[in-house]
């Protein structure tokens, strides 16, 4: 079946920022999307909720599998181009704990690669502050995150015809914050834990709803100009402004 639309693949699609990415790059920016992730039931109920309740059909297909799982990424990729255009426009690395945050990526970005220079694509890889911040407990997620901010860098200097753009998306209410919130008194300094708390005092840092992110993610996914090649941001820096909701 051919298409006019974009074609994205999003990791890490099931819950939290990349369901909102993969809705709203649907919804509103009018792209196809693959979306990849270890939960098969969260996989199916997301694909209901964009046929049914959005009544948006043939839109969303989906991977289950591990993407550090080389087979995952070939399948995704694979399902990308022969699903709709024959394309591949955009790649959103959404997927984010520990050992995923680096090797998924580097997995992922070598099977995509090839279709991503025939279209001049966009790499768009969710970073976070955490990768400038060093945090007590935190010692794999802080280091992956890090090092994935320079492959990032060094990925949009050897791609120059790529558009790579890293995005933190500040401090968002998933089930990731979630335990932070319900396991970081014992792990992290008094101080540190206190910005995570659900408390509300002068150090605590405000959630966002992953759909403020999200739109931020999808619409560069689908738009992000040539001149935010291996640049940093913060989903809501200045330069952004035109991509939030």
């Amino acid at each position: 079946m051919t298409s006019h639309r974009p074609t994205l693949i999003v990791t890490g699609v099931s819950r939290g920022i990349g369901r909102s990415i993969a809705i709203f790059a649907i919804q509103k920016f009018d792209a196809n999307v693959i979306g990849v992730a270890r939960s098969k039931e969260g996989l199916q109920k997301l694909s209901q909720h964009i046929e049914n309740d959005l009544n948006l059909k043939d839109r969303f297909k989906f991977v289950a599998g591990d993407v550090t799982d080389e087979s995952t990424s070939q399948e995704a990729v694979a399902l990308a181009l022969k699903s709709w255009s024959g394309k591949l426009n955009g790649l959103v690395l959404n997927a984010g704990t520990f050992d995923v945050n680096l090797f998924s990526i580097l997995t992922t970005l070598q099977h995509a690669l090839p279709a991503l220079r025939e279209s001049k694509g966009r790499v768009i890889i969710v970073s976070s502050d955490v990768a400038h911040l060093a945090l007590h407990g935190w010692g794999a997620y802080c280091s992956t995150k890090a090092a994935l901010k320079m492959f990032s860098d060094v990925f949009a200097m050897e791609e120059p015809e790529l558009t790579t753009v890293s995005i933190r998306p500040g401090v968002v209410d998933t089930d990731m914050t979630a335990t932070v919130r319900k396991e970081g008194v014992e792990k992290m300094t008094p101080n540190q834990y206190a910005m995570f708390s659900s408390e509300k005092t002068e150090r605590s840092l405000p959630y966002l709803h992953p759909d403020v992110p999200g739109h931020v993610i999808a619409s560069l996914a689908i738009s992000a100009p040539a001149s935010l090649n291996g640049k940093s941001h913060s989903w809501n820096d200045e330069e952004l402004k035109t991509h939030r909701n």
